[in-house]
This record gives structure tokens, C-alpha cells and sequence, in this order.
């Protein structure tokens, strides 16, 4: 099933709601994360913060208070599990652009961490993001049921570990060194970016069931959603590195054929990476079909992803 293109209306109407959504995320990591203050540990702080508020689309939070907000949730909570998961993606991003991993001096078009402070700082502050994460997922605020807290930081562990996004970063990085005549196909680029990004998409839909006790199919249908809306994420995202500019992107393009990786852009082309895209994102809209009108705005989010342009 393929969807219909994103209209001007449309558009309009999504990025108002993600706007409200990333603004409503962003008071709550300003109360959650610590103050710059006089203390040694302010330098901490102040790079933490940095990092957190530096901008970007804020999808993955988003796909946690739509998930809630389907299913009827208490918002305050799906606001903390929100902010816990921007904290732990800021933290891979941080981590990223360290000259030991992808070497970027630019991110969301401002200087990545470890340029605007130091290597040390920067691998700190990420590591501080990653356990103030499970901090925030723990604390009684986040859900009255011990085991839901449980079932949360369980959820966020697995999906950032080693069987999830650092398993797919170590994936992406002997891709790279791999031998240049052996083949690398689509299933295998497939399966090194369901767990790179598309992990994390997976477990912001999870996080919503979670929070409101799912049943066996909405998991099925949440979770196939966020599997297909990651993995078009990242083909767009390769898409935009050929096509895209510095100046849109917010940092630096045509890295990846640079470096010898092998992305979706490559094996299948512009064209047919945008349109195994819009298939994909046709199909995750579909899955919420039961949903009705209550899904319009990830139905909308289906559309953006394919539609956008950094």
C-alpha cells in the first residue's frame, strides 16, 4: 500500500502537533535534567544540557505520547518515558560524532559536543544522559506499578544494547571495513538498521503499551508500525546524504560514500530507496487501520517521514 504524498494542510497540521509535542518534551528535561550551577561537576551540566537542546525533530518522543494518547494514557507519564528516551538518544548522538566513531564536527547545524567542549566531556555527558534515562524510568513518578518501571528500563536496556542499537553501531562500523569485492545485500543492510535505528523506534510504540497495559495485537500492530517507520527513516536519511546540503541537513553530507558504507541510496538507488520508503510507511499506516481517526497523527507521521527534507 503506498500513501498518498503529505499536503500543504497536512503538513501544517503535523508539524504544529510536533512542535506542541517537542516543546511539551523539553519542559520536562528541563525540570529532569541537573542545573548549571558553581559547582566542578557545571561543565557536566552545561554539555548535557547542550546536547539535549540543541534542536532536532524530536520523532522518537513523539511516537511515545501518540502511542499514549491512542491508547488513552495518563500524559504526565508518557512525558517522563518521552524525555528518558531523548536523554538515551542524545546520548548515541553524542557518542557518534566522537572522532574515534563517525568523526563529525557538526550536528543539527552547531558544533557536535566534543567541538563545542572536549573528547572527555563529551563521552561523560553521554554517559550521564544514558543513566539519568534509566533514573527518570525508574522513579515511582514515571508509573505507580513497580513492574511497569521494571518492564520500562528492560525495554530501553535491550533496545540500546548489544542485541539493539550499539549492536547495529558495531554492525555499521565493520560494514565499513569489510572487504570491498564482497557483497553486502539489502536484507543484511536491512537487518544492520532494524537494530541501528530501528530499535529504538520499535520501543518508544512498546514504551506506550507498557504504559497502559497493551493487548497482544495493539503490540503487533504499534510495534510493526515503529519497525517499518524506522527502517524508511533511515533509507530517507541515506537519500538525504546524496541529495541533501550542509546547510539543510545541519551537518555534513556524502559522509557515507566518503567512508565506503554501503546504504539503501546505493544498493538501490534515489528513486528506489524513496519508493521501498513510501512502501514501507504505506504498510505502517495501515497496520493502525483498527485505530481509525484516533491514528491520523501517526498516519501523518508516516507521511512525513517519507516527505521530509532533513
Amino acid at each position: 500500500m503506498l500513501l498518498e504524498p503529505l499536503q500543504p494542510d497536512e503538513m501544517q497540521e503535523f508539524e504544529a502537533y510536533a512542535n506542541a509535542a517537542a516543546a511539551a518534551v523539553e519542559e520536562e528535561l528541563d525540570h529532569l535534567l541537573p542545573q548549571v550551577d558553581d559547582s566542578e561537576e557545571s561543565r557536566l551540566f552545561e554539555a548535557m544540557r547542550y546536547s539535549v537542546f540543541a534542536g532536532g525533530k524530536r520523532i522518537r518522543p513523539l511516537l511515545i505520547i501518540a502511542t499514549n494518547e491512542i491508547l488513552g494514557g495518563n500524559k504526565k507519564r508518557a512525558l517522563r518515558v518521552a524525555a528518558a528516551m531523548e536523554c538515551l538518544h542524545t546520548y548515541s548522538l553524542i557518542h557518534d560524532d566522537l572522532p574515534c566513531m563517525d568523526d563529525d564536527d557538526l550536528r543539527r547545524g552547531k558544533p557536535t559536543c566534543h567541538v563545542q567542549f572536549d573528547e572527555a566531556t563529551a563521552v561523560l555527558a553521554g554517559d550521564a544522559l544514558l543513566t539519568l534515562a534509566f533514573e527518570i524510568l525508574s522513579d515511582k513518578d514515571t508509573h505507580a506499578d513497580p513492574m511497569a518501571r521494571v518492564r520500562l528500563v528492560s525495554l530501553f536496556a535491550q533496545s540500546a544494547g548489544a542485541q539493539g542499537m550499539i549492536g547495529g553501531q558495531m554492525m555499521d562500523i565493520l560494514a565499513e571495513q569489510r572487504d570491498k569485492e564482497v557483497d553486502y545485500d539489502q536484507g543484511a543492510l536491512a537487518r544492520l538498521q532494524r537494530k541501528k535505528t530501528g530499535a529504538l523506534f520499535s520501543a518508544c510504540c512498546e514504551a506506550g503499551l507498557i504504559l497502559n497495559g497493551g493487548t497482544n495485537e495493539e503490540y503487533h500492530r504499534f510495534t510493526s508500525y515503529a519497525k517499518n517507520i524506522g527502517l524508511a527513516f533511515q533509507m530517507v536519511d541515506d537519500i538525504l546524504d546524496v541529495i541533501g546540503n550542509e546547510e539543510d541537513m545541519g551537518k555534513a553530507t556524502q559522509k557515507d560514500d566518503d567512508a565506503g558504507k554501503v546504504t539503501f541510496a546505493q544498493l538501490l538507488g534515489v528513486d528506489g530507496a524513496r519508493r521501498q520508503a513510501e512502501f514501507l510507511c504505506g504498510q505502517a499506516a495501515d497496520y493502525l487501520r483498527p485505530f481509525g481517526d484516533k491514528a491520523h497523527m501517526m498516519r501523518l507521521l508516516a507521511k512525513f517521514v517519507v516527505a521530509r527534507s532533513n
